[in-house]
Order: C-alpha cells, then structure tokens, then sequence
C-alpha cells in the first residue's frame, strides 16, 4: 500500500514507481531530441485549451478574491506560517476568497485561515516533481499542467496579490503582477508585501540600482507596498476595492 500523498498531472495522480521523470511543462519546452516535435505540439494546444476551459469554468463565478503567494518551505507555527493564517482569516471576514498554489507552507497557511473563517480557499496546483498535492485546507481545487496557463488564473479572477516571504517562484508571481500593471495590462491592482524586514533589502535594490539608473521611475517603485500587519495588507487591498464587503 502506497504512504504517498500522490504527484499531479493534470487531473490524474500517480504514485510510486507511475511517478514520471519529466513534467509536461518540460517536454513542451525542451527542445532537445528529435524532430516529432513537429507532430506532437500542435496537439498540445488541445490540452492547454483544456486547461484554461476548465480553469475558467471552475473559478467563473468565484467572485471577488486575492492571490496570497508565499514560500512552500515554511513550516506550520513559524511567525510567516501565523501571518499566513492570519491574512487568510482576515480576507474571508473583508469579504474576499482566497487563492494560493495550493502548495504546503506560506501558501498552506493562508488556505487554512480562509478555510476555518469559513471562505472559499481556492489552490491552483502545479505539476512538478517534488510537490505532494494540494494541501488540505483547499476547499476548491484545480491541477495545472502548464505554468502559463496557472498563471492566468492566479491574475484573472484576484482583485490584488498579497505576498508573502518566498522564493523564486514567489519573486516570478511578484515580478510578472508588478509588470501587468506597470505596462496597464491590469488596473487598480494592489501588490503588498507582507515582511518589511524580509522584503525591505529588494525594495531598496529597486530605489538605489534600477530608480537610480533610470530604469523605472518613482511612480512604478509605489507600485508595491510593505507591511508587516496582515490586517492593514487587507486594508490596502479593501480600499482598492471599495464594492468589496
């Protein structure tokens, strides 16, 4: 019998020695190997399509919500793992749902506070190799294959991101959102930052080597604000939002 919590693809799980050596991210952007490519990847839209029907079906009628992004390696009770619990609660009682990656840690915490406030606690899953299913504190979950089409959703149906103290995959949400609003992609979109002294050293990269050459200007840096108090992140996203509650 299998102790393992399963590996996502799409809506399939598989287990043990059925667990793949590659993701379908992967085999679509690898370009090594030979040349069936040509063959296979026009049928591949198919399934993207299908993902992003699917996507949009199952969040249509979401209502009003907000992306938390965060670290999957933050462990339960740890101050981050609180604030997470806490922005969760704290976006249900405003009157919002609450969307992660589904994933453990910073992102399990803002799931669990949604939850136990009683919300909608939506995890967007992703299909890699180390990750274990969606955590279980998600009461509306979908398994994505392809990055860019999970991508969508986490911006499509969120009035605002709300991000907490992560990594690499923390900084590409954060950096892509910055962006969409920057270039008016997306509009009266909030972006805080939980963690004034985990976040103060990027923001102060940004002021003193990109607003310093001129690579972006005053304006934009305002686009992100810090906090530590999940309650003023949830202001902040509330007062962009003022139908909201």
């Amino acid at each position: 019998m299998s102790t393992s919590r399963g590996y996502q693809r799409g809506p399939i799980t598989l287990r043990d020695q059925r667990i793949p050596a590659s993701t379908t991210d992967q085999n679509l952007l690898d370009s090594a190997g030979p040349g069936d490519w040509v063959h296979t990847d026009p049928w591949r839209v198919l399934r993207i399509q299908a993902e992003f029907v699917e996507g949009f079906g199952a969040l249509a009628e979401l209502g009003p919500a907000v992306s938390v992004f965060g670290s999957a390696r933050i462990e339960p009770g740890t101050p981050v793992y609180r604030m997470g619990e806490q922005v969760g609660r704290a976006l249900v009682q405003a009157g919002f749902a609450v969307i992660t990656g589904g994933g453990p840690g910073a992102m399990e915490a803002a799931n669990k506070g949604a939850a136990q406030a009683g919300g909608t606690s939506v995890g967007l899953g992703i299909e890699l190799p180390y990750e274990t299913g969606l955590n279980d504190y998600v009461n509306l979950g979908i398994d994505f294959r392809y990055f860019f089409a999970r991508k969508t959703m986490f911006v499509k149906y969120a009035q605002g991101f709300i991000v907490l103290p992560g990594g690499f995959g923390t900084l590409d949400e954060l950096f892509e959102a910055v962006t969409l609003v920057q270039t008016g992609k997306v509009t009266h979109f909030p972006i805080v930052l939980v963690g004034v002294d985990y976040w103060s050293p990027l923001v102060d990269w940004m002021k003193n080597a990109l607003l310093a050459e001129g690579t972006i200007s005053s304006r934009e840096l305002d686009l992100v604000t810090l906090t530590d108090d999940p309650a003023q992140a949830v202001r902040i996203v509330l007062e962009a939002n003022p139908r909201v509650g």
